[in-house]
């Protein structure tokens, strides 16, 4: 790609939701800022969701030392609230969203940025190349049941494409900016899962929403079972809501791990009124530690005993955690009620 070309020539604006990243948002504002996409053409606004770890004076520092980057405020803290006060402050024609847990190789925004003007989709994004948070077997383990299609099923920005595909969603999109006129902004209500609704309204309006599987950035995985859990129960709780707003339940692998949890405390229950249901309760258990065996034993192989250990504990964690939140989310997604209590809670990144 010549600097040119139709993509290089555009004005892009990233918009950067961030809250507490004061571990990351150096090495992803250095990896930004060293895009391929020509200097003077790219903007960039970190939206704030009112840090106290010290992420707002390092941006800070960054925004005095770099005309092109603006540090702006986000007071509500939520995910869909900084991406439109990032949308409605851009000056770029096309908008690339970015997260504050990713680092990004240099031909990431220009790809993109190609691949929306040539190909006529309406939102296109990349693979996520899952990393450990740190080196430790527990990190390690995090990293690689996010990757797996048995700990995330068939996510193909997770678990990979062999070509460029039309999917449901993608997780960092690149839009032109007329599209927010066209089809609205993001849902404010939704403090998770925006994307897909926003990609799912994209899709019934007659867009498309296109991954480009060999566009990749490399994501630090959560580096505990604790950070991990309450990120995924989140994802599962505002599922629930998503369907809702779209009118159907959009991928058939958002119940398999509510269902899994469900049919576990059924036929608990029902052992407690009839004994002979606790052979259920048992088959269903050791049908599913088989499958976490036959995933551990490869992984014992290539990373090690104790990182296979600890992704036998990982994947039931993540499973039970998405599918608790999914019934927890249930009530409030079916009746409208929606709001997280603290809004802090929910971490701006994924």
């Amino acid at each position: 790609m010549t600097t040119s070309s139709p993509a290089t020539a555009q004005r892009v604006t990233v918009i950067l939701p961030c809250r507490n990243e004061a571990a990351h948002i150096s090495a992803c504002l250095d990896s930004i800022l060293e895009s391929a996409h020509p200097a003077e053409r790219l903007e960039i606004l970190v939206v704030d969701g009112m840090s106290d770890d010290g992420t707002r004076e390092l941006v800070d520092l960054y925004a005095k030392k770099y005309a092109r980057i603006r540090l702006l405020d986000n007071p509500q803290r939520i995910v869909p609230m900084a991406l439109n006060i990032g949308i409605r402050a851009a000056t770029g024609d096309v908008i690339v969203r970015m997260d504050g847990h990713v680092v990004y190789p240099p031909e990431y925004i220009p790809r993109l940025v190609d691949a929306l003007l040539s190909d006529g989709a309406d939102n296109v994004g990349g693979c996520l190349i899952t990393l450990p948070a740190d080196g430790s077997p527990v990190a390690q383990a995090i990293a690689i049941a996010m990757a797996h299609p048995f700990g995330v099923g068939n996510v193909r920005f997770r678990v990979g494409a062999r070509e460029a595909c039309d999917v449901d969603t993608v997780p960092f999109g690149c839009f032109r900016r007329s599209l927010f006129q066209r089809v609205g902004m993001f849902d404010e209500e939704l403090v998770r899962n925006q994307d897909d609704e926003f990609s799912h309204r994209i899709i019934t309006r007659g867009g498309r929403v296109r991954l480009i599987p060999d566009v990749v950035c490399y994501y630090y995985a959560r580096g505990s079972l604790r950070k991990a859990a309450r990120m995924f129960y989140q994802y599962g709780a505002f599922k629930p809501l998503v369907a809702r707003k779209v009118g159907r339940i959009m991928t058939v692998r958002q119940l398999v791990p509510a269902l899994f949890v469900l049919s576990l405390i059924a036929s608990a229950l029902f052992a407690m009124l009839w004994p002979p249901f606790a052979v259920l309760t048992a088959g269903i258990l050791a049908a599913y530690a088989f499958c976490i065996g036959a995933f551990a034993v490869p992984v014992a192989r290539s990373h090690g005993l104790r990182t296979a250990l600890w992704l036998a504990v990982a994947l039931p964690v993540i499973h039970v955690s998405y599918g608790c939140g999914f019934l927890r989310g249930l009530p409030p997604g079916l009746f409208g009620r929606s709001r997280w209590r603290d809004p802090a809670a929910v971490p701006l990144s994924r």
